[in-house]
């Protein structure tokens, strides 16, 4: 593995953290591991503003749901069929292997600017947190890694697409190919030998605390039919 060997539990919240009480000073400082959200206590959706005095606080309302989770979340359902797991790079849609093919060269290049063009901007940017990304789209890559210049990004990014892949909601709008297909395999289901695909991406502390959520978390990425980029997040 080309990253920490950090159980999920001690990998920073990928969220800033909040702001300490008048007159304290944080005493948090950033560190070597990789940010990600915590399994357990972190929302499944963005914090809203705080309701106005006598005013009843709104019912929290779940992400849209493709399948069986938001497009960027575990998707799990354990009574729906497997899906197919992929690995043959030339049954995918041409636009999607571009696409797949110019985030690898750009990880394997070591220049984390090479994916400024690929994640775009507007509506069409590429997800890169389950909450909102403020500034720099390529400094908040960076910041997510352990080194100062993302490369340890880079290389979690390049073993995620190196993994099979999963073709989701094949006609549906919401359609899409992920890697890795972990995202979408109820996780008690996995064979011996994808357990062994499972560990090249996290360790097998990070195993043992997924399963007690329900899915994988850790990072994925995904790509429309049309070839766009569209999210590479962690958590759930």
């Amino acid at each position: 593995m080309t990253h920490p060997a950090l159980a999920l539990s001690e990998i920073k919240r990928e969220e800033a953290p909040a702001k300490p009480p008048a007159g304290e000073q944080s005493e948090s400082a950033p560190g070597p591991a990789v940010p990600m959200p915590d399994p357990i206590t972190r929302p499944n959706s963005p914090s809203k503003e705080p309701a106005s005095p006598g005013q009843q606080e709104p019912e929290q309302v779940e992400p849209a749901v493709p399948g069986a989770g938001g497009v960027t979340s575990p998707r799990v359902d354990p009574n729906a069929p497997m899906p197919e797991v992929m690995y043959d790079l030339s049954k995918l849609p041409e636009p999607v292997r571009r696409m797949h093919d110019l985030i690898v060269a750009a990880c394997k290049s070591g220049d984390i600017e090479k994916l400024r063009p690929l994640i775009g901007t507007g509506n069409s940017q590429t997800q890169l947190s389950l909450t909102e990304v403020d500034g720099d789209v390529i400094e908040f890559l960076k910041g997510l890694s352990g080194d100062t210049e993302g490369q340890e990004i880079l290389a979690i990014m390049e073993e995620v697409l190196d993994a099979g892949y999963v073709h989701l909601d094949a006609g549906k709008p919401e359609e899409l190919y992920v890697w890795p297909y972990f995202f979408a395999l109820p996780l008690d289901k996995l064979s011996a030998q994808q357990r062994v695909e499972l560990f090249k991406i996290v360790t097998a502390g990070d195993y043992d605390d997924m399963k007690q959520f329900g899915a994988y978390i850790f990072y994925r990425v995904g790509i429309t039919p049309q070839g766009r980029w569209a999210f590479f997040v962690a958590g759930d």
